[in-house]
């Protein structure tokens, strides 16, 4: 992402790894479906369970999933800077979503039981003036630090802060 003139990062991230712990769940039991699955083919086959091919099923999967995950990590990333939000995600194919800080309205986090034990969260940012209801900052670590992270950029940029009420 090129930055315009005047224009500083404030935050820069990706899916926190804690946030693809489920994915990584699903992979391991991929991996023992993959063991069984290889199990009873060489059971069949040779009337016997070859342990090499069994654990060489596991592993084949186990690293695919491992790999896959933290390329999916690594793919997406979050940027927060002085006059815009920015979200870039892949690697040979690329999609890009953008929108000026002057159009955010609505800042709103959510957590689930579980992504508030491991500390992760998603951010959605309401826009002005269009249709894209998925951006979303998804899986970040700290979801508060981002909402504090827009607020500082937005208030370096000279959008009015929300007033506070009189004093009596």
């Amino acid at each position: 992402m090129e930055l315009g003139s005047g224009e500083q990062v404030i935050f820069r991230g990706h899916p926190s790894w804690r946030s693809i712990l489920g994915y990584y769940a699903k992979g391991l039991l991929l991996a023992v479906l993959a063991a069984g699955v290889a199990a009873l083919i060489t059971r069949i086959a040779q009337d016997e369970v070859k342990a090499g091919t069994v654990v060489l099923a596991a592993a084949v999967v186990l690293a695919l999933v491992v790999v896959v995950g933290v390329l999916k990590r690594i793919a997406t990333t979050y940027t927060i800077t002085s006059q815009r939000l920015h979200i870039r995600r892949g690697i040979v194919a690329r999609r890009t979503q953008e929108a000026r800080l002057e159009r955010v309205q609505n800042v709103n986090t959510r957590q689930s039981a579980i992504e508030r034990i491991l500390q992760v969260g998603t951010v959605d940012f309401d826009t002005a003036g269009t249709d894209d209801s998925d951006f979303t900052f998804a899986g970040v670590a700290d979801p508060e630090e981002v909402v504090r992270a827009v607020d500082e950029a937005q208030r370096a940029a000279g959008q009015p802060a929300t007033p506070e009420p009189p004093s009596v």
